[in-house]
């Protein structure tokens, strides 16, 4: 990294260099706005040249009618308005099917209003891309689709899942998208799209700046939510609340141990909470 006019906290600097595109955070930054990238990451997926991305959005909320509410990692809509739900997924019970079902309902709220015919409603993908192969059987990617058992045919309701195995590293497009989603330099990533965009929040000083702000603000909500506690114990519950964040956001333990000042015991009693 070359130098920089601004003097980051060198705890931020060396979390920047660890990340990868695995890590939900990072992710959602370099993928927000980047329809290059997302165009790739569909066409790779799909085996298809022909997918136009027109909008992708990170980080994007939303809220049922009793208040259970999720943040999207990236929402993408291609030439033909369907709807890609982009998630990294580093645990298990992230990628818990239920999830993958609420996403999905709450596509549909957002999207779909009281005039809309049913035969409009635009074609939804959950797309969860998993460190590991949670399924266990060694498939590049698994496909999920609602059938009607007794015909043994498609449901046809326009609503798909796709989990992409992070563990798939083989020499073809996919395994080659996979090294490059756990590959932390930019100059030994494969494909351009993707490694131009991981090297401006690595190496520019614009990019890094933006990492180091969302890093700092998860830090000053915390400090925030602390402050009536007293000054020490404020910064015990600000790193609490910074650490619990993080974790949230799919970081690994040792990810946060970088970030707050507490103990790799605390940290993992909170994962557990989480």
């Amino acid at each position: 990294m070359g130098l920089l006019e601004f003097d980051p906290p060198q705890r931020y600097l060396e979390l920047i260099g660890q990340f990868r595109l695995i890590d939900d955070t990072f992710f959602d930054v370099c993928f927000d706005g980047n329809i290059e990238g997302m165009q790739l990451l569909l066409r790779i997926f799909f085996h298809r040249d022909d997918i136009i991305v027109k909008e992708v959005i990170s980080q994007r909320s939303a809220t049922n009618l009793y208040g259970r509410s999720t943040s999207f990692d990236v929402i993408a809509v291609d030439s033909k308005g369907k709807i890609y739900n982009v998630e990294i997924q580093r645990s298990n019970e992230g990628a818990n099917p239920k999830r993958a079902r609420f996403n999905n309902s709450l596509i549909d709220s957002r999207e779909i209003n009281k005039n809309t015919a049913y035969k409009d409603f635009p074609e939804v993908w959950i797309i969860f891309i998993t460190e590991h192969d949670i399924f266990g059987a060694n498939l590049p990617m698994y496909h999920v689709e609602r059938n009607i058992m007794e015909l043994n045919k498609p449901f046809s309701d326009a609503a798909h899942v796709i989990y992409v195995n992070g563990d798939y590293k083989a020499n073809d497009e996919l395994g080659l998208l996979m090294r490059d989603f756990f590959c932390p330099d930019p100059s030994k990533m494969h494909y351009p799209e993707l490694a131009k965009r991981v090297d401006f929040f690595k190496n520019d000083e614009k990019g890094v700046s933006t990492l180091c702000e969302i890093m700092e603000k998860l830090q000053e909500e915390g400090r925030r939510e602390g402050h009536q506690a007293g000054l020490a114990e404020g910064e015990k519950i600000a790193d609490r609340r910074t650490a619990s964040k993080l974790l949230a956001k799919n970081m690994s333990v040792e990810e946060v141990l970088e970030c707050v000042n507490l103990s790799k015991d605390e940290i993992l009693e909170l994962a557990g909470q989480n």
